[in-house]
């Protein structure tokens, strides 16, 4: 073999080694990447992809939940890829049929415009602002026009519209389906033709979109995109994925202490999924934290470095270490123990009276008994001890309840 032949097996190599330590960190905690070999195949192609995830400003905060696909978005930047966080405020003023056995309710121009300014801030707490493309679909979808549009639907047809998992359902129970819905598909599909977009990014909710944007690629005589979903993030309920609309979300821009509180609240099975989704730790490190467990370790130390790593994450180092300290001087040094009974109790219009509560967790043995302790100061939440008998508590919520000094409960509603 000569010189020059050797030199070049040396850099395919090369490549191929590159390739697959990208394929490796871009494909954990993926739920899906379509097609199979796809995203190895546009790696092949030896240039920058054009990556890019769609946020529609339906609320002003972003959470945790939101953060899993833009941790896979700074992979990418990381990578040396081109990456857009695309607002959508056009089909944000559809809004998104994903997920929802009812229509969305429309947002107004100005709540979306104050929600978009938001999400740009907060998205920087993770993305690099030197290497990213914010970008607004009104640009283009405003442009196309009602021409435009009876075009773009031409492409598509209402029998495979109609397969969508959400607009069977509601079909089959006899729920309306909007015109206007069978529209936000494709106009995200366009945003893909726009973008030019090599990867599409999503949670699994958002596989059919990801999908119709392959196909629409197509009619227009492009290579299609690779669709690539990650899990959605059950809340502190540890059941519904979590939204600010089930009260069981953590805000990336909350106080630490609230924030590192939160993050103790969820229960030892769920902490190993929010390691998985939200951690930047290498799986390795993961697995020996597992069976440190497994082995005797306490669950609730290992909590801690999850805690300090998520909150460092949006605050600072400084700032966590004193969420830690005051949450052990709150709850450890208040004779909390380190076990405790984990309850879930279904609520009655989204919330439940703490009178209730405490009964059915099993905590007081009637309404009366409970009202008689909260009188007498010796009940808590989380530490603080609750004054109004009237307190009502919200669907979704976890919380860790004492009555006197030895009856400790963590209860989540449903």
């Amino acid at each position: 073999m000569n010189a020059k032949v050797l030199q070049a097996f040396k850099i395919l190599m090369m490549d191929m080694t590159i390739i697959k330590e990208q394929l490796a960190e871009l494909s954990r905690g993926a739920d899906e990447i379509l097609p199979d070999g796809g995203l190895e195949d546009k790696l092949k192609l030896g240039r920058k992809l054009n990556v890019y995830v769609g946020f529609d400003p339906t609320a002003p905060d972003l959470h945790l939940g939101h953060t899993v696909v833009i941790n896979k978005m700074r992979q990418f930047q990381d990578f040396g890829h081109n990456v857009v966080f695309l607002i959508g405020d056009f089909t944000g003023l559809i809004g998104d049929p994903s997920g929802r056995n009812v229509t969305r309710p429309p947002l107004t121009r100005d709540e979306i415009d104050a929600n978009a300014n938001t999400y740009k801030e907060q998205a920087f707490k993770i993305l690099d602002p030197d290497k990213t493309v914010v970008d607004f679909n009104s640009r283009w979808l405003m442009e196309l026009g009602s021409p435009g549009l009876i075009k773009l639907a031409a492409r598509y047809t209402v029998a495979r519209m109609l397969e969508r998992d959400d607009f069977a359902k509601r079909l089959a129970t006899g729920q309306p389906i909007a015109i206007h819905e069978l529209l936000y598909p494709l106009a995200q599909a366009y945003d893909a033709v726009t973008l030019k977009a090599d990867v599409q990014m999503g949670g699994t909710d958002q596989k059919f979109n990801l999908l119709v944007g392959r196909h629409i690629q197509q009619s227009f005589d492009m290579e299609p995109q690779i669709a690539l979903t990650v899990p959605l993030l059950e809340g502190l309920d540890g059941e519904q994925k979590m939204s600010k609309s089930y009260g069981n979300y953590i805000g990336i821009t909350e106080p630490a202490n609230e924030m590192f509180g939160k993050l103790m609240s969820i229960s030892d099975e769920l902490m190993w999924r929010y390691f998985e989704l939200l951690s930047f730790r290498p799986l390795e490190d993961i697995a020996s934290l597992q069976q440190e467990v497994v082995d005797g370790k306490n669950p609730r130390d290992v909590k801690y470095e999850l805690a300090i790593e998520i909150t460092t994450r949006f605050h600072n180092q400084s700032l966590a270490k004193l969420a830690k300290e005051e949450f052990i001087s709150r709850f450890q040094q208040g004779a909390m123990p380190e076990h405790m009974r984990d309850i879930s109790i279904s609520s009655k219009n989204g919330e439940l009276g703490i009178l209730n509560l405490l009964k059915e967790a099993g905590l007081v043995t009637s309404n009366s008994e409970a009202a008689r302790m909260i009188e007498a100061g010796a009940v808590k939440l989380d530490g603080e001890r609750v004054l109004e008998r009237g307190l009502h508590l919200k669907k979704g919520t976890t919380h860790v309840y004492q009555v006197g000094k030895r009856k400790f409960a963590r209860v989540t509603l449903k």
